[in-house]
């Protein structure tokens, strides 16, 4: 008779249930959980040194401000239309395995040319677009697929505890990232070589995402070719799901409201038209946000539990309407910090209200299709909000002054969508869903979106009756 794996740090946290897998069976188990693991840390420190300082190089490149609010929108809506080619791509491969490999691959191939611009100091605008397009585009083509797949290799018992704790070391290595990345531009400006600092950037995120393409390639693949049935089987528009549509009503507006500014703050923060900060500035402020959203979540999540998803999204709408209308108030550094501490929670608040309410409302089987297409929608409404705020400043020109209109205006388009938070549905889910992260932004923290596992359970698992879905971090 097999006796049981000894728990090691990685399997600790983790009960393996009333039967214990076979030795060998166990070992792949625990090689599997290490390498996913490890890989939220090299994806993470990729966004952290890499995405999250594409709009600080267009500045740098002397692209201007409009390029650079471009720069954090258009890539993502056709990253939004290409994920839809993933099911094609994984029957063309016939593997998920090889699929999200060769999308890591072609992500990480991305910042090669940046890498290049950045030692030589030119670039156009459209090569600028072009590779961030192709860097969103293999990032969240491999969204479905690794949801499908990760399905079949975390036992269902298992995934709850593992990808919370998967999220914290994920938001951690982001952070550290974020810091590192600030403090070499910092270093880099002071020393008169600020554009090598870039390239040292997108060397450190290219290579990081080699190595989580080389951890996904050594995982296993039960079954190379097991259905995305949600996908496979057509995409339901999320305003035919019962119970949704005045959600996406009010989230779709928000977007669209919020993104008549957020693309702009970075060129805000350190063009040469408005604050003028130094990179390490513009890190710290960044930082700020981030630091007080994964502080917020434990309390957020108690709130939610207690007081409903509902109530937390009212109060989280309500907080988001004046935040870019309080950066015209003062131009004090300290008043600048404790906006972004302040915008950290309301947003963080405003996210996981939203997941919440999202996997309440919408059923199993419908999530990742449903999800699909709200991530389309929702990228319509980002590059709507951008073109907005480009029209404006390009109509007022760029100044102080006009940047103050633009966040005024910002503020007001999101006061408008108040009234649809008036009757939405309530979650009565009590477990939270972790959260992934996909890029971090100046006014928001991080950009997050909620991935789910909820496919054919792997052979590993012990059985279960009634097991509640869990949510898989996003890629």
């Amino acid at each position: 008779m097999e006796r049981e794996p000894e728990d090691d740090s990685l399997f600790s946290a983790f009960p393996l249930g009333r039967r214990a897998p076979l030795a060998k069976e166990a070992a792949v188990l625990r090689r599997d959980l290490a390498l996913v693991h490890t890989d939220a840390i090299a994806a993470s420190l990729m966004v952290g040194t890499g995405e999250t300082y594409i709009a600080a190089f267009a500045l740098a490149l002397g692209l201007g401000d409009i390029v650079a609010g471009y720069a954090a929108s258009l890539p993502y809506m056709a990253g939004a239309v290409l994920q839809l080619v993933s099911p094609w791509g994984v029957r063309r491969l016939r593997s998920h395995r090889r699929w999200v490999v060769l999308c890591a691959v072609v992500q990480a191939a991305s910042f090669a040319p940046l890498t290049v611009a950045a030692l030589y100091g030119s670039l156009s605008a459209t090569g600028l677009l072009a590779i961030a397009t192709l860097y969103w585009a293999a990032g969240m083509a491999i969204g479905p697929a690794w949801t499908t797949w990760v399905g079949t290799l975390i036992p269902r018992s298992m995934r709850s505890r593992f990808f919370a704790r998967r999220t914290r070391v994920a938001q951690a290595a982001m952070l550290g990232g974020l810091l590192a990345g600030g403090a070499i531009l910092h270093f880099g400006e002071h020393r008169g070589f600020h554009l090598y600092a870039f390239a040292a950037l997108f060397a450190a995120a290219g290579l990081a995402r080699v190595w989580s393409a080389w951890l996904v390639g050594h995982q296993s693949e039960p079954d190379p070719l097991v259905e995305a049935a949600p996908l496979a089987h057509g995409l339901a528009s999320p305003a035919r799901v019962p119970g949704n549509r005045r959600l996406i009503a009010y989230l779709l507006s928000l977007t669209l409201g919020v993104q008549i500014s957020a693309p702009y703050f970075t060129p805000y923060m350190i063009g040469e038209h408005a604050l003028h900060l130094s990179y390490g500035g513009y890190m710290t402020l960044i930082a700020a946000a981030f630091i007080s959203k994964i502080l917020a979540l434990p309390w957020l999540g108690h709130f939610a539990a207690e007081r409903g998803a509902r109530r937390l999204l009212r109060l989280a709408g309500c907080a988001v309407v004046p935040l870019p209308a309080l950066w015209t108030i003062s131009n004090d550094y300290s008043y600048l910090v404790a906006i972004q501490l302040f915008s950290g929670i309301a947003w963080g608040a405003h996210e996981l209200a939203t997941f919440l309410l999202f996997f309440d409302a919408i059923r199993p089987e419908e999530r990742t299709r449903v999800l699909t297409w709200y991530n389309l929608a929702n990228a319509t409404a980002l590059v709507t909000g951008t073109s907005l705020g480009a029209l404006l400043l390009r109509d007022q020109g760029l100044s102080f002054a006009s940047y103050a209109l633009l966040f005024w205006i910002s503020a007001s388009a999101r006061a408008l969508t108040l009234p649809l938070l008036a009757w939405l549905p309530d979650a009565h889910r009590k477990a939270l869903p972790a959260i992934g992260i996909l890029a971090a932004r100046p006014s928001a923290g991080s950009i997050d979106r909620p991935v789910l596992a909820d496919q054919p359970d792997s052979p590993l698992e012990r059985p279960h009756q009634g097991d509640v879905p869990v949510s898989a971090p996003a890629r």
